[in-house]
């Protein structure tokens, strides 16, 4: 197993833009999913292999630079390490900050190759990605299988990555097999974000797709969806109100309220994490318990990451935000909190050109509203900030390929994936534009 692993990793070593970032997602998913083989243990190794190949790549060719997003993370990992130097588990501590380094540093130098250069290849890819990724989740879904572990595992993935990458897909002008085939996988993905009761990957999911609609002023689209969500629900409560009111109550019970008393409010589920956060803020308010861990020394990241299980039903957990300040303190928050101000500022632009423009075609488009879409996740699950979680792993190395994207909307239409337009290849720059 060990040396089929080498010899799979040097072959996507050899290619490495085109392979290498699949390689890296597809390790942390089987890791997370806790399959045996020691993937657990295999995805770091991969990880720092990527982070190594790319920095060499990066500064062999002197094509690309760091910028301020880029300096920012790397003072949010020296204070992750300072926290770490005052933690009670301060060894424990210190092999977190190693994970989230060279997942910064993957994400600032081989996601960024893996881009630049073949944005239509890898958005066409990401896209067949996805509807890979939903059709297997579907299949042992239905056949009663949990492949991710927990529902709320599986509404993170489908209602942040999989339901707005796909529905962009479907506005990009394509084949009608291809349109069709999308809009199938986009439904399969909102029906797995329902049926996973996980609310904050349903508000995200549900919060993203509008907006993406509305950015790009597709107005119809979204009414479309409302209209044919509203006569699904009339049509099942007409022809089978029993199986309508035990889905209003379901609902209701395990999606709303989460099985807790009603009376107590929709929030009732998390306020004992939000209040175990709190009071780790107050215990340790300047520099934190250390990064990735707890007072009791448990590796919270590696527990966040995984989305555990109590007693059979998905657990509720904490805020990201809230997580972070209990682990860095006050003191160690500064850095995050400018690299995540300035991701959002990113985001905002980028929304404020689709609404200008009402372009679906530019790389930037499906990135700023999956981000959006994590960034508010996040602020209900605590994984942003779990190295060792594939969706941690999958959003930083977005968010740095986003960062360049946003880079070059103001600049001529020649990073577009395909778009409504035929288009021709530029043997040039290898990436699709749109004729005039």
């Amino acid at each position: 197993m060990g040396l089929l692993l080498l010899e799979f990793l040097a072959a996507g070593v050899w290619f490495y833009r085109r392979s290498f970032f699949a390689i890296v997602i597809v390790v942390f998913l089987l890791a997370g999913a806790g399959l045996p083989g020691g993937w657990a243990i295999a995805r770091w190794g991969v990880l720092a292999v990527g982070a190594l190949v790319g920095l060499i790549i990066i500064l062999k060719e002197h094509r690309y630079s760091f910028g301020i997003f880029h300096m920012l993370g790397f003072f949010a990992v020296l204070t992750a390490l300072m926290s770490a130097a005052v933690s009670r588990y301060a060894s424990l501590s210190s092999m977190k900050v190693v994970s989230l380094f060279l997942l910064f540093l993957y994400a600032a130098t081989g996601a960024r190759l893996a881009v630049t250069g073949r944005e239509s290849r890898f958005f066409t890819g990401l896209l067949i990605g996805c509807e890979v990724f939903v059709a297997l989740n579907a299949g042992y879904y239905f056949n009663g299988i949990e492949p991710l572990g927990n529902p709320n595992s599986l509404g993170a993935t489908m209602g942040v990555v999989a339901a707005p990458i796909l529905l962009w897909g479907t506005l990009l002008r394509q084949s009608s097999f291809s349109w069709w085939r999308r809009l199938l996988f986009f439904g399969l993905a909102v029906y797995l974000t329902y049926s996973s009761h996980a609310r904050a990957a349903i508000v995200a999911g549900f919060l993203s797709c509008s907006l993406l609609c509305l950015c790009l002023k597709r107005y119809m689209l979204l009414a479309k969806g409302v209209v044919i969500l509203a006569i699904l629900v009339a049509g099942v409560a007409i022809f089978r109100p029993d199986a309508f009111s035990g889905t209003v109550s379901s609902i209701n019970s395990d999606v709303i309220y989460k099985g807790k008393d009603p009376s107590e409010g929709i929030f009732n589920s998390r306020r004992s994490p939000w209040q175990e956060a709190m009071d780790s803020i107050r215990d340790h308010y300047w520099f934190g318990s250390g990064f990735g861990t707890s007072d009791s020394g448990h590796d919270q990241t590696e527990d966040l990451g995984k989305f555990t299980r109590n007693n059979g039903a998905s657990r509720e957990h904490g805020s990201s935000y809230l997580e972070i300040v209990a682990w860095v303190g006050v003191v160690g928050t500064i850095p995050f909190l400018l690299l995540l101000g300035m991701l959002l500022g990113q985001i905002l632009t980028t929304l404020a050109w689709m609404y200008r423009t009402a372009n679906a075609s530019h790389p930037a488009v499906p990135l700023a509203i999956m981000l959006l879409s994590g960034l508010v996740h996040a602020a209900f699950e605590d994984w942003l900030f779990a190295p060792g979680y594939y969706l941690c792993v999958f959003f930083w190395s977005m968010a740095f390929i986003f960062v360049d994207q946003v880079k070059l909307l103001a600049q001529p239409d020649t990073h577009s994936v395909p778009s409504k337009r035929p288009a021709v290849i530029s043997p040039q720059l290898r990436t699709v534009v749109p004729s005039r």
